[in-house]
């Protein structure tokens, strides 16, 4: 698994290097999570990405330096904030969509829905396994 994932994010660096976008397979996580649920906390955001709070925090700070997400406070809250796509966060993220989708379909070639069923089957429960234990 940790040989296939080196690949598999080694894959996603050239991609977004060849289009000349500076951002990591794990800043594309959280713009691709944004792009599906626009505002959420800081916290859900962790929680949808299974990354914990202070990667996220770091990584939400390196994507405002870069002007692709914004942070607004909840207006309850004010401890808490929702975190935002900016429009220039968008562009980018359209912009790689298509790569992220040709790589996705790369990673999948040769494998039947069969494959691709066991394989969510087999990973969801070494998760559980995992998780289990705590």
């Amino acid at each position: 698994m940790d040989r296939t994932l080196r690949l598999i994010k080694l894959r996603y660096l050239q991609t977004f290097r060849e289009a000349n976008i500076d951002i990591t397979p794990e800043q594309w996580v959280l713009m691709d999570t944004l792009c599906k649920d626009n505002g959420i906390s800081q916290t859900a955001l962790a929680n949808g990405s299974f990354k914990n709070a202070a990667t996220v925090s770091r990584i939400i700070d390196l994507l405002c330096k870069k002007g692709w997400t914004e942070r607004q406070r909840f207006e309850n809250d004010r401890r808490r904030y929702k975190i935002f796509l900016t429009p220039t966060g968008l562009a980018i993220y359209n912009k790689l969509l298509p790569k992220v989708i040709a790589l996705r379909t790369l990673g999948w070639q040769h494998l039947s829905e069969k494959d691709y069923e066991d394989y969510v089957r087999i990973m969801n429960q070494i998760f559980e396994n995992f998780g289990a234990e705590e």
